[in-house]
């Protein structure tokens, strides 16, 4: 099997957040950051608070990559923000 054929895997970012500031920055952070890095990644926001409670978040914003939380209840630097989504 030849490995560079195989083309990684679309990750799914969610970004939750009732709309506050704070959740309208983490969102735009997050898509400059897939950007930059030129991920291929789908990005959506969750605004619903009984989808964010499904989650056990009690903080937000939240990001959630392949459906594990990663960050709550705060804006991470931008170096930090690209290691979470390069793990």
């Amino acid at each position: 099997m030849n490995y560079t054929d195989l083309k990684p895997a679309k990750m799914n970012i969610q970004v939750l957040g009732t709309g506050c500031a704070k959740c309208k920055s983490l969102e735009k952070a997050v898509i400059k950051s897939v950007s930059d890095l030129a991920l291929q990644a789908d990005v959506s926001k969750v605004e619903d608070i009984v989808e964010i409670m499904q989650f056990g978040v009690m903080n937000t914003p939240a990001l959630v990559i392949n459906g594990k939380v990663v960050l709550s209840g705060r804006l991470p630097k931008d170096k930090e923000l690209k290691e979470l989504l390069t793990q």
